[in-house]
């Protein structure tokens, strides 16, 4: 889609830097992305290419934004994926902190660390519009916060796009992913999702995009796309954060 217009990060967002110390190895470090310093970030390299359909790293035997075998032969619901990182240190501790910990304070780390995979890519489509990846009411609730909600505040700020949280809904809160293999995943999470009413009618002229904060099998994502499909949207789109190697996310 030539026409479509890149994303870009809004310049006036770039806040001054200051001193704080890196959440991974406790160094000296500056700014607030400097809640990772610089030698920790470059200490994952990021993968010369990955996977548009499922985000797995290869060794760049196909163009940006192309497919691997398995999701040519398996086109999973989401039209595309932006994936930043692997869940792979130092991320995965940073990640499961602000998760699980209310390590809230690396938020706009991790929020960097997507809007700079994110920055100069074309845009999903026309008036992209940013869905987070809902909590259930008694895990919200409990948490305090959802973690794919402050991702997702994050990018629309600094993107200057649409934000709803209401739009997708979470009706239940399944048991953990942990340890469940591909199969047992997708059936653990069989109708956890809906779409709220009049959820195509607020999308009208929008993209819809899922914002999450790791992927594993994607049958959480899966099943969310395809409750919005349920209601009858158009292509769906997706940006996580981080990709597990392995089952074992969420």
């Amino acid at each position: 889609m030539p026409d479509t217009p890149l994303l870009q990060q809004s310049p006036g967002l770039r806040l001054a830097a200051w001193p704080t110390r890196c959440a991974a190895c406790r160094g000296a470090s500056q700014g607030r992305a400097g809640r990772l310093c610089p030698a920790c970030r470059s200490a994952q390299p990021r993968p010369a290419w990955r996977c548009g359909g499922c985000g797995r790293p290869g060794a760049g035997l196909a163009p940006a934004g192309g497919r691997c075998g398995s999701c040519l032969r398996e086109p999973p619901p989401w039209a595309s994926l932006q994936l930043a990182l692997d869940y792979a240190p130092p991320w995965d501790g940073l990640i499961a902190a602000f998760k699980l910990d209310a390590a809230l304070d690396l938020g706009p780390t991790l929020v960097d660390a997507l809007a700079r995979a994110l920055d100069g890519q074309p845009a999903p489509g026309p008036s992209p519009l940013l869905l987070p990846m809902p909590l259930s009411a008694a895990r919200l609730r409990s948490r305090g916060y959802n973690q794919a909600a402050l991702l997702a505040r994050g990018l629309a700020r600094r993107f200057r796009l649409g934000l709803r949280e209401d739009l997708l809904l979470r009706l239940i809160d399944h048991p953990s992913q942990r340890g469940l293999d591909r199969a047992a995943r997708a059936a653990n999470v069989r109708g956890a999702f809906l779409a709220a009413p009049g959820c195509a009618a607020a999308l009208r002229g929008c993209t819809p995009v899922l914002v999450d904060d790791v992927l594993t099998t994607g049958a959480t994502l899966a099943e969310a796309c395809r409750s919005l499909q349920a209601a009858g949207l158009g292509p769906v789109h997706a940006w996580v954060l981080a990709r597990t190697p392995d089952p074992g996310g969420s």
